[in-house]
């Protein structure tokens, strides 16, 4: 019979791990980050702690068990910020009527530490697999993914298959959105707000370019992917002149560009620039991309039929998830960056959505451990000595 996980011990590790305060921003994951290099290597891993930039640390921790694929374990040692409403401290993991309470419970300490639980039980049965593991739990997931990014492309690991740990009721998602953030300047002629005749309103001809964007989400609405829905655009930030009897010359906008699975983000950032252009010609606006704000990624997709798919789908059926259907994530995570240099991979973990970023998130306690034993069968099932099954 394989090993079985410790409730206890996880509660434990979660209770520690809930109480280092990584809100991001400002995103200080390097105490938290010294806590789990310390766990994985008293468990038995080889590990390096690599702090990136001041206070903000990776943890990758590898265990070599002969010849075979390489598969990682991923998620972020970053939380979203507490914010204000919550029933008790949101830095004291509390166990209230079977669920576990604290901020990042779901998102994502408790699945690193189900991950942790499943890299322990498997490598006390070192027989039951080969290759190598890997534990990468990296900083800055909720903001810009600079702790994936940095990873793959400064340690070019070598990793053929991964499991992305986010809250998803331990059901599997193979695909999620990407996002592109342009910021872009309409410009104007100052003036006298009394002859405003004798300026350009930068507000007016950002208003009408605003209308044009609007159509153009309507059209890119129309691209559908079956598991994330539809692509999208729209207008999150503005901002406009600087006094209040000046015609403005100038206003800004922040654009929120949603792709789905199949989109190129080149072509997505053309089709912007198309679209000033034809303001321009047509409308005399003149307007400018100015900038691009950093974000998780673009979008990505594993295969249905390849094998982690399956294995990822039979391991939660094993252990009490009921949903056998795939699953897709409007929003973004770091599986991006694995597929970036070759992996295959799914994203599994206890915990819903529904409840992460908001005041009194929590992961129910039967998924948190049913979560490390479906990672631990994933693992195995993967790690087999004929290879990962490509």
């Amino acid at each position: 019979m394989p090993i079985a996980p410790d409730p206890s011990r996880m509660k434990a590790v979660l209770e520690k791990l809930v109480s280092f305060n990584t809100e991001n921003p400002p995103g200080r994951e390097v105490e938290a980050a010294q806590y789990l290099a310390e766990e994985l290597r008293n468990a038995g891993f080889d590990v390096r702690l690599d702090q990136f930039l001041p206070g903000r640390a990776n943890v990758i921790a590898t265990f070599r068990n002969g010849d075979g694929p390489s598969f990682a374990f991923n998620s972020h040692i970053d939380v979203v910020p507490a914010g204000s409403g919550w029933a008790q401290d949101p830095f004291t993991l509390t166990e209230k009527e079977g669920n576990l309470y604290g901020r990042g419970s779901c998102d994502a300490k408790g699945p690193i530490v189900a991950m942790i639980e499943a890299l322990r039980m498997l490598i006390a049965e070192p027989q039951a697999w080969r290759g190598t593991l890997i534990g990468a739990f990296v900083a800055d997931e909720e903001t810009e993914s600079k702790g994936a990014k940095h990873y793959v492309a400064q340690d070019a690991p070598k990793v053929d298959l991964v499991v992305v740990g986010e809250p998803t009721s331990n059901t599997t998602v193979t695909a999620h959105k990407g996002s592109l953030r342009p910021i872009i300047r309409v410009i104007g002629e100052t003036a006298h707000s009394g002859t405003p005749n004798l300026g350009v309103n930068a507000i007016f001809k950002a208003a009408r370019l605003l209308g044009l964007l609007e159509d153009h989400h309507a059209e890119v609405a129309k691209r559908c992917h079956h598991l994330v829905g539809g692509a999208s655009l729209t207008v999150t930030r503005v901002g406009g002149g600087h006094a209040d009897n000046i015609v403005p010359d100038a206003c800004e906008f922040l654009v929120d560009r949603r792709m789905v699975p199949g989109e190129d983000e080149e072509v997505a950032k053309k089709e912007i620039m198309s679209l000033l252009e034809t303001a321009r010609s047509e409308f005399g606006i003149q307007a400018e991309i100015v900038g691009y704000k950093p974000t998780t990624g673009g979008p990505t997709e594993t295969a249905p039929e390849h094998p982690i798919v399956k294995a990822s789908l039979e391991a939660g059926h094993a252990h009490g998830v009921a949903d056998k259907e795939l699953h897709g994530f409007q929003g973004g995570c770091d599986l991006v960056h694995f597929r970036s240099i070759g992996a295959q991979g799914t994203v599994i973990g206890p915990g819903s959505l529904a409840v992460a970023h908001k005041p009194n998130e929590f992961v129910p306690i039967q998924e948190f451990v049913d979560a490390s034993r479906i990672y631990c069968d994933v693992a195995r099932r993967m790690l087999h000595e004929s290879g990962a099954g490509n």
